[in-house]
């Protein structure tokens, strides 16, 4: 057997001890809780540490990809390790068994760093990186032998006193192989209590609100091909957090508590929040991490609770200046407490988006919806606790990497049509898009071609100053290349900032604009 051969069978035996491990720890996970999967761990560990600038380039490249992503990033730089463990140890044993040792170690401080976990949440890791490593050991030494058997008889792997050897060591990677499979059919069962939530979710009928959202004024849609829907469908709304796995929640197991600086602190389950007076609203939600002109911003009708109502009846005590919510997966985000008490803005625990209980992956069961704040910290999904604290005492999950403890979201317009890069017709042509001032209304959008005049866009009916509101420009258009920008205006006058400013700390600023061809 040549080098180059033996060096293949070696990687082949890392990446085999390497998914069988993965096998086993997954196996152990759904037994002891499917959270403690440790390639999800080790991705959200990862998510964690990233800086700031990394997450934000992620997002920008893939959007709401951001996470599938990270998997197949992951999944590479494990494939490159196990690999190289196993020529490792063929070459220069234990080193290899070593590497192996290095990946678990990771993965059990991973797991055990999470929400919730606890010391038996490290079992499944550990498990798996000792079958890793033994099964690594067995299949080099096999493979040793047949190496050895081979050269002892001058390579000639037809005869017959290597077949016994060769034999031996395919036999294992073979039957190894076959155990690794069994992630797939373990990710399966796991998925199981996704499902049965899914049904749960399926069959629950939503009360009929209270407070019903005012009626949606006549022409505040505007018929225009390309433009952004007044609604946003739910397949359609963004989705950006730091769960790679959507939380499966029974919603009959599903408890929310108020804690810290209140004189009575609250649980309430899910079918307790159902039987209160339900209020619907129409809110626009944005992500802090939205370029200007991008898509991380949508409009939706929710309906749910004010947190206002839950917070009075908790009675926060005086000092008391923010509101720190958990979700369960363990993201924080910080609310300054007197927007959520503010009686003229509709901060609510949502249990409904668009006519239907929330999809899981939009917070399921229920989630807060703040208008005017950026999501990062307002718009916790999979929500299970509010503690009433102080912005000196507590810090929220992106406030540790750099994001600023408040986020008010900037006046912003965004052009839909033409798109980028687009090739029109000369002629007549329409500019359009959305703008948001949130919880100040948009007054006015205005639109230049190529640098020169602002001219002033129609604006369509506007539901309420905590949506977004459509906007178009009849351009009569000559051939050419040209770039379209537009900017906005609010309410109180303060004009939408044409300065470029990056997301971090507290989003970004600048003209949308957009290049075009003219034919």
């Amino acid at each position: 057997m040549n080098a180059k051969l033996r060096r293949l069978w070696a990687a082949l035996a890392g990446l085999i001890s390497a998914a069988a491990g993965f096998a086993l720890a997954e196996l152990g996970a759904l037994v002891v809780a499917p959270q403690s999967s440790p390639l999800l761990a080790v991705g959200s560990l990862i998510i964690d540490l990233s800086p700031p600038a990394v997450k934000d380039a992620v997002i920008a490249l893939f959007g709401t990809n951001d996470k599938v992503f990270l998997l197949v990033l992951l999944g590479i730089v494990l494939v490159i390790a196990a690999a190289g463990a196993g020529m490792l140890e063929f070459r220069t044993p234990p080193w290899g068994t070593v590497v192996l040792l290095l990946l678990g170690g990771v993965a059990t401080v991973a797991v055990v760093s999470r929400a919730q976990s606890s010391a038996l949440w490290a079992l499944p890791a550990i498990i798996g990186t000792i079958g890793a490593c033994l099964l690594l050991r067995l299949a080099i030494r096999r493979l040793h032998d047949w190496s050895e058997t081979a050269a002892t008889m001058h390579g000639e792997s037809s005869e017959p006193g290597v077949a016994p050897t060769r034999r031996s060591f395919l036999l294992l990677l073979g039957g190894s192989a076959a155990v690794a499979v069994v992630v797939g059919v373990g990710a399966r069962i796991a998925n199981a209590a996704s499902v049965a939530v899914t049904t749960v979710r399926e069959a629950i009928s939503l009360p009929k609100p209270t407070t019903t959202a005012a009626p949606i004024p006549a022409g505040s849609s505007l018929d225009i091909e390309g433009l952004s829907p007044l609604i946003t469908p739910n397949d359609d709304f963004y989705r950006i957090d730091t769960a790679l796995q959507v939380p499966a929640i029974d919603p009959s197991t599903w408890r929310l508590r108020v804690t810290g600086m209140v004189e009575n602190e609250l649980e309430i389950s899910f079918d307790e929040l159902l039987a209160l007076p339900l209020t619907e609203t129409i809110i626009t939600l944005m992500c802090v991490s939205n370029e200007v002109g991008g898509d991380l911003i949508g409009n939706a009708v929710w309906l749910g609770y004010p947190i206002r109502e839950l917070l009075a009846e908790a009675k926060p005590q005086s000092g008391a200046d923010m509101v720190l919510s958990t979700s369960v997966d363990g993201f924080t985000a910080s609310t300054p407490l007197e927007i959520l008490e503010d009686e003229n803005r509709n901060s609510i625990l949502a249990v409904g988006m668009n006519g239907a209980p929330l999809p899981a992956e939009h917070g399921f069961p229920v989630r807060m919806v703040v208008p005017g704040l950026y999501g990062y910290v307002s718009a916790t999904k999979w929500v299970t606790e509010l503690k009433v604290t102080t912005f000196d005492d507590d810090a929220a999950y992106w406030t540790h990497r750099g994001w600023s403890e408040k986020g008010p979201i900037k006046i912003g317009s965004r052009i839909d049509v033409p798109s980028n890069r687009a090739s029109v017709e000369a002629g007549t042509v329409a500019i359009a898009g959305v703008a948001w001032a949130q919880h100040t209304g948009i007054r006015g959008v205005e639109v230049r071609v190529d640098g020169g005049p602002w001219e002033p866009a129609r604006l369509a009916a506007p539901i309420s100053s905590d949506t977004w509101v459509q906007w178009v420009h009849e351009w009569d258009a000559t051939p050419d290349d040209h770039v379209l920008e537009a900017r906005a205006t609010d309410t109180t006058g303060e004009r939408q900032s044409g300065t470029p400013v990056p997301v971090v700390p507290d989003g970004a600023e600048g003209w949308h604009a957009v290049p075009v061809t003219v034919r």
